[in-house]
């Protein structure tokens, strides 16, 4: 979706970052697999997205190829608003967001999340981490968004962890800078399928 303004900024500028895209996923040939797994699948989709509250539904990712303590969260709209939004994660997967996004790169003080979220629809990753982190952790994750055209860094006052990297419909909670998760996390969603709009830009919106 096209922002149908794109106002000026007056927050600090982010890291410049390049251009990267994160590599083609690997077709994998259609396998007969038999009546019982497909009822199985068929009732696992009721499960993410029937929940009776109008909420996304979370769940744990599941495979041999998935990043350990994924949540996945379907049914996420996508409507530009002007008004403030609220989401049920802290920072938000998805929703209804502002019609501009947040450039990416690295931050130094919050971002608007609702704009943060539009970054996401565009296939960014978001990694958001609690204001009083050490300032050498701070620059390990700073440095997730060097040469990134889809990361975007930034404190997130009010996280139940200490740091989260989110995805369009994806979270996931760590306590280190350097957990290996992160990187995976990049690699796999950053413009990954589960993108809304993939070939989006995440430049060109504004800084905060």
């Amino acid at each position: 979706m096209k922002p149908r303004s794109t106002p000026g900024s007056q927050q600090r500028s982010p890291t410049n970052t390049k251009g990267s895209r994160s590599p083609a996923r690997l077709q994998r040939p259609l396998i007969a697999v038999g009546v019982p797994l497909l009822l199985a699948a068929g009732a696992l989709t009721y499960g993410l997205t029937a929940n009776g509250s109008g909420q996304p539904t979370p769940s744990a990712e599941k495979g041999p190829t998935v990043i350990e303590g994924v949540i996945s969260y379907a049914g996420l709209s996508r409507n530009h608003v002007q008004t403030a939004a609220t989401y049920p994660q802290r920072p938000g997967v998805g929703g209804d967001h502002s019609p501009v996004w947040t450039n990416c790169g690295a931050y130094d003080r919050p971002v608007q999340e609702t704009r943060a979220v539009h970054s996401l629809e565009h296939g960014a990753v978001w990694i958001s981490y609690q204001p009083g982190l050490p300032a050498d952790d701070i620059a390990k994750l700073a440095r997730l968004a060097t040469n990134q055209s889809h990361v975007l860094v930034s404190p997130f006052p009010g996280q139940g962890s200490l740091i989260e990297a989110t995805a369009w419909g994806k979270q996931l909670s760590v306590t280190d800078p350097a957990d290996p998760r992160l990187f995976a996390f990049i690699k796999a969603f950053q413009q990954g399928p589960q993108t809304p709009e993939p070939g989006e830009t995440c430049s060109g919106g504004v800084n905060g």
